[in-house]
């Protein structure tokens, strides 16, 4: 059976963007169930924010897809605060912190390296 792969799934920044959301999840389990509807479901969104706009941006034009990269951004910010909120309800380690901003740090110098590239290509 032919394996269908979309063109963006080959770009490592979206891969890097799954596998933050595969963290989340994982993190967010370990809430108190009070904050399913609060803090959990945020943290989730704004994670697969990242991905969705990486995925929705991508063949386009560059700077359509740069605008989307940009979205994309917005989301990791969110989700830095979504780390802090978590750190500070005490839902989360220093070394859980920690990890969570190392890889929303990766991400976003990653989306930033694509803007720059797609800005100094022609369409």
């Amino acid at each position: 059976m032919k394996e269908i792969k979309f063109k963006f799934e080959d770009l490592k920044v979206y891969q890097k963007s799954l596998d933050f959301v595969d963290v989340v999840y994982k993190v967010s389990n370990t809430f108190p169930k009070e904050e399913n509807y609060r803090l959990t479901s945020q943290f989730i969104r704004v994670a697969t924010s990242v991905a969705l706009n990486i995925a929705e941006g991508s063949g386009d034009t560059n700077p359509q897809f740069s605008r989307f990269l940009q979205i994309a951004l917005g989301s990791v910010k969110e989700c830095v605060v979504c780390v802090a909120i978590a750190k500070n309800q005490k839902y989360i380690s220093i070394e859980e912190e920690n990890n969570l901003r190392e890889k929303l740090e990766e991400l976003s110098k990653m989306i930033s390296s694509l803007q720059k590239y797609l800005k100094n290509t022609n369409d």
